[in-house]
């Protein structure tokens, strides 16, 4: 018989007393042995902790737990090598009023972020006296701060800004990834991968 795993980078299981395959892998056989499969203990997880525990489990020990009760099967691994399972004890949840407190401190410190670094780059830029100098040469005379150029640069600021973070109330523009949803996927597999490496030398001490 052949059997398709493909076991997970990270998997996460909350309020849970033992990790079974269908935990960590998808479980591919003929009929209901996959299911059979998936419902294979694989370890207890500790009781009386009240905190997160983490857990490294392996191709192998997948493949050595399937192979006692199917000694003569073919096992093919399609997935990761490592799994990191995270256990939350128990779920947490903020009061609202905090959840909204903390939304607000963020989004103020990313204005204020943003806004000096823009006003940076226009300093270190000289932009006012290009734009100065641009209505010099389109209309012939001096104006600092001309209006005709500054009001629809600003507005081209904010526009390219929505485009650019592909947000707009809530809304995705487009279905592709913004970059801030690119630059959390990449440091979720940074963590995931930091973690396995740890617990891995962990485990040869």
């Amino acid at each position: 018989m052949d059997i398709y795993i493909k076991p997970k980078k990270k998997a996460q299981l909350l309020n849970k007393h033992e990790i079974l395959i269908s935990d960590v892998a998808d479980v591919i056989a003929k009929g209901d042995e996959a299911s059979k499969i998936g419902k294979m203990k694989l370890q207890s997880i500790k009781k009386g902790d009240s905190g997160n525990m983490n857990y490294l489990v392996s191709v192998m020990d997948i493949i050595k737990k399937i192979n006692q009760t199917y000694p003569d099967a073919t096992i093919n691994n399609v997935g990761e090598s490592d799994t990191w399972v995270h256990c939350v004890a128990r779920e947490r949840k903020d009061k609202p009023m905090l959840l909204w407190l903390r939304i607000g401190v963020i989004s103020l410190i990313l204005l204020i972020g943003a806004a000096t670094a823009i006003m940076s780059f226009h300093t270190d830029g000289q932009i006012p006296k290009i734009f100065e100098q641009y209505y010099g040469i389109f209309f012939g005379t001096e104006q600092k701060n001309p209006p005709l150029i500054t009001i629809p640069y600003s507005i081209g600021l904010a526009v390219g800004i929505l485009v650019f973070y592909n947000h707009l109330m809530g809304k995705k523009i487009t279905d592709d990834p913004t970059p801030i949803e690119v630059e959390i996927e990449t440091y979720e597999k940074e963590v995931t991968e930091a973690m396995i490496e740890m617990m891995e030398k962990r485990d040869d001490v």
